[in-house]
């Protein structure tokens, strides 16, 4: 083996792979190729945008908490049920009294996106969008898969433009916004 002999890495992609056909040369009908970017992107982010909560909520928290226990015993007379809303009202506290983690995202043009040491691959989505919730940005990759769960990704503003660019051109991107469900959790604050 000669020592001026360059080898490649495993986790080299043949020059082939790193192009994308982004367009049609409307003059010779032939594809416009563009090259994908060799450097991933990484930063760190909180895993949800944690709102803190008043006094004032965990008041009003615990009066609909023992409205929902009165109904129970004065019409349902269900003990499972009142249970089940002991139980559920311990976990929304935990819950909400957990801290974000802080996490590494990168994001690799060839492999895909990585949440701490889970790689999400690009074929397991069929596109993405960006969400704007108030100062936060967050990216949306849409599941291939229909009942497969969305990944939802906060990044710094600074960051956007690389990430966006990567995405674009592995997957197309939707206009988002937030749903009905996501409004009513960040009026409720959880």
């Amino acid at each position: 083996m000669k020592p001026d002999d360059e080898q490649k890495n495993y986790w080299d992609t043949p020059e082939e792979e790193q192009q994308v056909i982004v367009a049609q040369d409307e003059v010779n009908d032939a594809p416009v190729v563009e090259k994908i970017p060799d450097n991933p992107v990484t930063w760190t982010a909180q895993e949800y945008v944690h709102l803190d909560k008043s006094p004032i909520w965990f008041v009003l928290f615990a009066i609909v908490v023992l409205g929902f226990i009165a109904i129970d015993v004065l019409l349902l007379k269900s003990w499972t049920f009142s249970a089940l809303v002991i139980v559920m009202a311990i976990a929304v506290i935990i819950y909400t009294r957990r801290p974000p983690r802080t996490l590494t995202y990168g994001l690799s043009p060839q492999q895909g996106l990585y949440v701490g040491e889970h790689l999400y691959h690009f074929d397991e989505f069929k596109s993405f969008g960006i969400i704007k919730d108030g100062e936060h940005h967050s990216i949306m990759l849409i599941p291939a898969k229909r009942f497969s769960p969305g990944v939802s990704v906060y990044f710094p503003e600074a960051a956007g433009e690389q990430i966006v660019d990567i995405l674009g051109q592995r997957l197309p991107m939707e206009d988002l916004k937030l749903d009905i469900i996501d409004i009513v959790v960040r009026k409720l604050r959880l």
